[in-house]
């Protein structure tokens, strides 16, 4: 399995040009990554923005749209984008295939920051569509193998996403409190937590030294095959409990089922270890605890979820981007080197989340909370951003 860049050959590659826009659309993680991490810092400073009274409307459910669908929606297109075609061998992705679901993901974000929700909604619906049918079309006419099975959950949070929104746009949903809690729920937690079991059980044992968990016989395949249909069944259940009233026991399914997963599709044993390593597990603890806390303080589980939402999947996307960036630019080892920028880095995620999480049980911080959170989370991004620019741009010349 070739994804991402790890085994190194002697020969130069004979793909695309550098410059080429064939090659720019086998990697498309290259602008979704970029574009997904300027988006966050967007949706984050409407807050100080909003305190300071330069805005003129709530920003919340903009806030909420451009966090999850502009940039959590362009971290897994770009992933999914970038390894699912290599993942089947079958062919990448084509120029006019990137520019559409480009146009797609800013059409989204640029019509949710316009409080157009609705054809927000409407496009990034389209795109997880376009992905899916690139991803489908590849795996039944074009496949050389079969993808690695855990990769039916990150379908599963394509499919989450898409019901979701669709869900949203109904007049019907906004009126009905179990609606739009289940709509908000596949949309908000559905679209991610999926394909982060699936993608992590794949990628998670490479990010710690060892080699991707992809199975090696017909027997793994057909037991993490099962294991990830349970996994995905149980999530979206989870989902339903918690929207029709059974709060405690969705939340409790939705932490047994994240953690047991991966305790048993991944080998946590570290043979290689680093300053990002270290931020992987700050990132699966913290999103877990936010999981784990929010039904004991329901009335505001919308501010313990950020642990969840800023230090697990937040933080998770830019481990797991810098994992990609690193191999594709072919420096992979720069992935496991201890450095003190980047536990500088970890450490801004974790006190962006624990900052966010606080005003539930100290309500009379929420504004300060709101402003520290989010300019702590801006410096992340854009910190992030500025470390890897030159990768953005460099191809690994022996992939």
């Amino acid at each position: 399995m070739s994804f991402p860049a790890c085994k190194h050959k002697k020969h130069k590659a004979k793909g695309p040009r550098r410059d080429g826009l064939l090659w720019l659309a086998s990697e498309p993680y290259r602008v979704f990554f970029a574009s997904g991490a300027v988006w966050s810092i967007i949706g984050v400073t409407l807050w100080p923005l909003f305190y300071a009274q330069q805005l003129g409307f709530y920003p919340n459910f903009v806030h909420a749209r451009l966090m999850i669908e502009a940039f959590g929606g362009a971290f897994v297109v770009g992933f999914l984008g970038t390894a699912g075609p290599r993942m089947a061998t079958a062919p990448k992705l084509t120029p006019l295939e990137l520019f559409w679901l480009f146009a797609l993901h800013q059409a989204s974000a640029i019509s949710h920051l316009r409080l157009q929700h609705a054809w927000g909604d409407g496009f990034f619906i389209a795109l997880l569509v376009s992905l899916l049918l690139c991803l489908v079309i590849r795996v039944v006419k074009f496949r050389k193998e079969a993808p690695p099975p855990q990769m039916l959950l990150a379908l599963t949070g394509l499919a989450c996403g898409i019901a979701g929104a669709a869900m949203l746009l109904s007049t019907a949903t906004l009126m009905d409190l179990q609606r739009l809690r289940l709509a908000n729920l596949l949309l908000y937690q559905g679209l991610l937590l999926p394909p982060v079991l699936g993608i992590g059980s794949f990628v998670f044992p490479r990010m710690l030294g060892g080699e991707f968990g992809d199975p090696k016989t017909p027997a793994q395949s057909k037991s993490k095959l099962i294991r990830s249909i349970v996994a995905a069944v149980l999530l979206v259940v989870s989902f339903f409990l918690e929207a029709f009233g059974q709060v405690t026991l969705g939340y409790a399914l939705r932490a047994i089922v994240a953690a047991g997963y991966l305790l048993i599709e991944v080998t946590w044993k570290t043979q290689q270890t680093g300053s990002l390593t270290t931020g992987l597990f700050w990132a699966l603890i913290l999103g877990w605890i936010g999981i784990v806390l929010a039904p004991f303080h329901y009335v505001q589980h919308v501010s313990i979820e950020h642990l969840l939402y800023i230090g697990g999947f937040g933080m998770l996307m830019l481990v797991v981007g810098s994992r990609v960036l690193f191999g594709h630019s072919g420096d992979l080892d720069g992935f496991f080197v201890k450095s003190k920028w980047v536990r500088f880095l970890v450490f801004l995620g974790v006190l962006a989340a624990t900052t966010r999480a606080t005003p539930a049980w100290m309500p009379s911080t929420t504004v300060s909370h709101h402003i520290y959170a989010s300019w702590t989370w801006g410096a992340l991004a854009l910190f992030w951003l500025l470390w890897h620019r030159r990768r953005f741009a460099k191809r690994d010349e022996e992939e």
